[in-house]
């Protein structure tokens, strides 16, 4: 199957490609966008790999679905293209990192600056429908985010992966802990953010661990 997907993910999810799921999961997900208004766009599905490389890749962010209103959603967890208001979990994110490391709230929520430093922000679920938060769980696309993080866990090495919240705090049992940084915390939702998201510190905590291993740090 010819997927459109960054050339280095394209090589290393090769076996992806033939499974029979994957097979199942494109042609169900075809189905809505002909069908039902789907988020994200298209063409961004697959936007967390495009602008951050299989080799490039030194931090992990999980989420669990794309943002399911009106021009939200832009592929990359979390986060929404520019001029776009944020949401509340983002909003709790970027003030974690202004008390964590300092940096001041941003104007746009666009997290495309940390992907192309190499922070994979990853749905779970690639894509849902309008209005409807989940929906497309349960077709395949975990199965396939499963693989990327096994993948990227055997192959490569000295990543952080940062997981919030119990369902990307379950995907952590993929990880090889001992090639791995690995850091929970609660979700930034504002349900669960002050039962213990807010003081986590992964920012700061990310950095250290990248500069101890003679790599340059991120801007936050």
């Amino acid at each position: 199957m010819d997927v459109r997907i960054e050339d280095s993910w394209k090589k290393a999810l090769a076996t992806e490609w033939q499974m029979p799921y994957f097979a199942q999961l494109t042609s169900w997900v075809r189905s809505r966008y002909s069908t039902n208004v789907v988020y994200p766009a298209p063409k961004d599905i697959f936007a967390a790999f495009d602008n951050c490389p299989f080799d490039k890749v030194r931090v992990v962010i999980l989420g669990q679905d794309p943002y399911h209103g009106p021009g939200q959603a832009n592929g990359l967890c979390f986060s929404v293209n520019d001029g776009v208001p944020m949401p509340p979990s983002l909003v709790n994110i970027l003030k974690e990192v202004e008390s964590d490391i300092g940096t001041p709230l941003p104007l746009s929520g666009n997290l495309i600056r940390w992907a192309k430093q190499g922070v994979l922000l990853l749905n779970s679920t690639l894509t849902v429908d309008a209005g409807n938060a989940a929906s497309h769980s349960g077709h395949g696309w975990e199965t396939f985010t499963d693989a990327v993080i096994r993948t990227l866990s055997s192959q490569r090495s000295g990543l952080v992966f940062l997981l919030w919240g119990s369902y990307a705090i379950r995907k952590g049992e993929l990880i090889d802990r001992t090639k791995h940084l690995v850091l929970t915390a609660p979700h930034p939702s504002p349900l669960s953010a002050y039962r213990g998201f807010f003081g986590c510190r992964h920012f700061s905590q990310a950095n250290s661990y990248l500069t101890q291993r003679g790599e340059a740090p991120i801007v936050w």
